[in-house]
């Protein structure tokens, strides 16, 4: 039993890193800090800022969404400076299961590893499978093309309802533009993380403008009276509608109040996964024990303020009532758009311009989460725990086999499966990861105090035991179903250590080796 819970020493990690750098089998160091920054935005910033604001206004918080939001980035940060620490104190590629492997031992890091292929595997997927229904909007919607059925019926895979010319409705085929997509992702990934890391700061750039356009242009025709229209409420509680039971789900939650804001804290939570996948470029940086908590630290504060800010515009212009819908941003441009008395002609702009911001930022998330997934998968091969997906290819220095993997997998399970099925895996998979992370900081201070930490977390006693409590308090106001699956999915994880990893593990036979 004792070999299920071999630990890597920390100092061994960074010197396999050192090994590879001197045989040539290493990863491009290519990566500074504003990339990182660009990666960490690019990776949060996506379809929770198009479409969770809104939602989580409209039945949980309303105006108050903005202080879940400071919430929600405050409980993000906790695990953020647990990840900071970790990520530069072990500049390795894989994140928190190389980690876990030095702080929790092998069993533990194996099932944060298959946990974190859940979660930037079918991260991938669910963003893909967005994606692909804003581009048809796109086209159909703001710029008016007609397609055919047989085009329609390849929008939605084969469990999903399509509606037809003659307003039937029939399953679909095939998610083609998800499947596209994903392929032409992996495609650049393939390339080189410096290729990969150029277009996702071009495609940030375009999200980021957009999105401070539309804070801009809206800021001017707020009405305060969209807020509380109560003139005799003043000061914080001036954003915060009164309390009252609702009905969501199935279930009674707090709408509203002071407890709505604390549900909306935990609805907007899943706004600020992503930031994660920078640590999994640690043996691309430059200089990792810097860079990496800058990166992490610096892209959460922008996204946070980012959010407020926009949560302030969209409440400000529309009624929150008014926007428990799939594209409150969309609801937002249109009354922008008549407070500002603009033509059709503008509103179909701006509403094009809107869509594009959108899928730019849907595709760099896609284009962050397929590569924190190639080097997870990349980091568990080269320790034994899976075949062949260690293999880099001679001309770009980037894993081929797992990037090759990754991209097929995204593609095939974007074009069947509906969003709705995998999207609520991605986030208990993540916050279990968070989880694990901020457990490790007190055992690494307890069992190596000595070692080099480049960044700390302050008050790690108070930090760390804080963002463990606040993602697991998240994850218990998931679904039931949600928990099941993550069973299942640790279960198929559970066979294949036991069947294959645990027997190929390198760790363990060096170790077996050394004591014979």
């Amino acid at each position: 039993m004792a070999n299920f819970f071999l630990k890597k020493d920390v100092n061994r990690l960074i010197a396999d890193v050192a090994v590879g750098n001197e045989t040539g089998h290493r990863l491009k160091r290519t990566l500074g800090p504003f990339n990182l920054i660009m990666l960490g935005v690019g990776a949060i910033i996506g379809a929770g800022i198009f479409s969770l604001t809104g939602t989580a206004a409209a039945n949980y918080a309303g105006p108050g969404i903005v202080y879940s939001f400071i919430i929600g980035g405050i409980l993000c940060a906790f695990a953020g400076l647990c990840y900071a620490e970790m990520a530069a104190m072990v500049p390795v590629s894989g994140s928190a299961y190389a980690y876990s492997y030095a702080t929790l031992g092998e069993l533990i890091a194996w099932i944060i590893g298959w946990d974190l292929i859940l979660e930037y595997a079918f991260g991938s997927v669910t963003v893909a499978t967005s994606w692909s229904g804003y581009f048809c909007s796109l086209l159909t919607k703001t710029m008016g093309i007609q397609v055919s059925d047989e085009w329609i019926r390849l929008t939605k895979g084969p469990w999903e309802l399509v509606t037809l010319s003659d307003g039937s409705q029939v399953l679909g085929w095939w998610n083609l533009p998800a499947t596209l997509v994903s392929l032409g992702l992996a495609g650049i990934l393939y390339r080189g993380i410096q290729e990969s890391a150029f277009i996702n700061n071009l495609i940030v750039v375009v999200k980021l403008a957009i999105i401070l356009s539309f804070i801009a242009l809206g800021w001017a025709v707020i009405d305060p009276l969209h807020w509380i229209g109560n003139s005799e409420v003043t000061g914080l509680a001036r954003l915060v509608p009164p309390a009252s039971m609702a009905l969501r789900n199935g279930r009674e939650v707090m709408s509203f109040g002071w407890p709505g804001v604390l549900t909306g804290a935990g609805v907007v939570f899943f706004a600020y996964i992503g930031f994660d996948a920078i640590s999994t470029t640690a043996q691309e940086c430059k200089n990792p024990s810097r860079d990496l908590p800058i990166g992490i630290l610096v892209s959460l504060i922008a996204c946070t303020i980012l959010y407020i800010l926009m949560a302030l515009v969209l409440t400000g212009v529309v009624p929150y009532q008014q926007l428990g819908v799939p594209d409150p941003i969309a609801v937002g441009v249109d009354r922008i758009v008549s407070l500002r008395g603009w033509s059709e002609g503008g509103q179909k702009i701006f509403s094009f311009v809107v869509k594009i911001g959108a899928l730019a930022g849907l595709t760099s998330v896609i284009l962050v989460l397929m590569l924190g997934q190639t080097r997870i998968i990349y980091a568990m091969a080269k320790d034994g725990l899976l075949p062949w997906f260690d293999h880099l290819s001679k001309r770009f220095s980037t894993p081929d086999v797992a990037t090759f993997a990754t991209g097929l997998f995204v593609a095939t399970c974007a074009g069947l499966l509906p969003m709705s099925l995998v999207g609520e895996l991605v986030s208990i998979g993540t916050l279990l990861a968070f989880v694990l992370v901020c457990v490790g900081i007190p055992i690494l201070r307890i069992k190596n105090p000595n070692i080099h930490r480049p960044f700390k977390t302050p008050f790690y006693w108070l930090v760390a035991p804080l963002g463990a409590l606040s993602c697991f308090w998240v994850m218990t106001g998931l679904p039931r179903d949600t928990w099941i699956r993550l069973v299942v999915w640790l279960f198929i994880g559970f066979c294949i250590y036991f069947g294959y990893s645990s027997k190929h593990s390198k760790l363990r036979i060096e170790r077996e080796g050394t004591q014979k």
